[in-house]
């Protein structure tokens, strides 16, 4: 491989953005074959150069890995949880290669969440300016009136985690003391959803994560996860600069693929799955 620029390569590895990467090698935090680099022009070959951040072994893969989970209830969005919670990496089985996950949903919330090894890609889908949409369905006590719906979708409600940005609420059905709406969002306030619903006496039961960035869960089970089509991968870039795709018109799911084996509970039974984007060599340790 040819020489590429140190931050450029910390950022690939999903370890920082390349702002951050350059904090990283100013701060001498970076080592290349066991030598401190300082310069911000350094460039190092991941096929043959040691490179770490922080006594940590940078990893390269050659191909890029996209999966989506659909997140059970109980389980933390982290790598490792200090609480020794579940955490969504316990569900990723069959997995080759080490993926991170693209932002994160609450303890509580369920629903689609994605992982990927494609760090560059995963910071823009997050970065607020690229105003990825999140549809969740929400089931809450009560039902909304049009006036509760019209202030939640105009905006500017201040919650803990700041003020918020208009939306867009629907009704989708009513169930006794209790209905279902449908909230999308283009930020990422954390436990925005919940708060925002309990400000108007609303509490919420139950939170799923039902699309991302055009992508939806379709028939993928609780506490599986598979592979992304590479329609799927190309409608994270489009949202990635900023132009998110619409899901499918018909609203159904992709062609369905057989899930990647997770560590979901299923007493007696074995799943078997396969990659589905192709690995033309092996993780590459460096």
């Amino acid at each position: 491989m040819p020489p590429e620029r140190l931050q450029k390569l910390i950022a690939r590895a999903g370890i920082a953005s390349r702002r951050a990467a350059e904090q990283l090698i100013l701060d001498g935090e970076v080592t290349v074959n066991g030598r401190v680099v300082l310069e911000l022009g350094s460039k190092a070959d991941p096929a043959s150069d040691h490179i770490k951040v922080r006594g940590k072994l940078l990893l390269f893969t050659t191909s890029p890995v996209y999966v989506m989970l659909n997140k059970p209830a109980g389980y933390v969005t982290t790598m490792k949880d200090p609480q020794g919670r579940p955490t969504v990496v316990d569900l990723l089985r069959g997995i080759r290669g080490r993926v991170f996950p693209v932002g994160r949903l609450d303890f509580d919330t369920e629903g689609l969440l994605l992982f990927t090894n494609d760090g560059a890609l995963a910071r823009e889908l997050m970065h607020p300016s690229r105003r990825v949409p999140k549809i969740y369905a929400a089931k809450v006590t009560g039902k909304l009136t049009d006036e509760e719906i019209a202030k939640l979708e105009a905006g500017g409600m201040v919650l803990e985690t700041g003020r918020t940005a208009p939306c867009r609420v629907r009704r989708v059905r009513e169930s006794g003391q209790s209905s279902w709406v449908e909230v999308t969002l283009h930020e990422g306030k954390k436990r925005q959803v919940r708060l925002m619903l309990e400000r108007l006496g609303h509490p919420v039961s139950k939170l799923i994560r039902t699309q991302y960035a055009g992508l939806v869960l379709g028939e993928l089970s609780l506490g599986k996860s598979r592979l992304l089509t590479a329609a799927e991968v190309r409608r994270l870039q489009v949202a990635a600069q900023g132009r998110p795709e619409a899901p499918p018109a018909s609203g159904a799911a992709p062609a369905r693929r057989p899930p990647v084996r997770t560590a979901a509970p299923v007493p007696g039974r074995r799943v078997r799955g396969r990659l589905l984007v192709p690995f033309n060599k092996k993780a590459v340790r460096r």
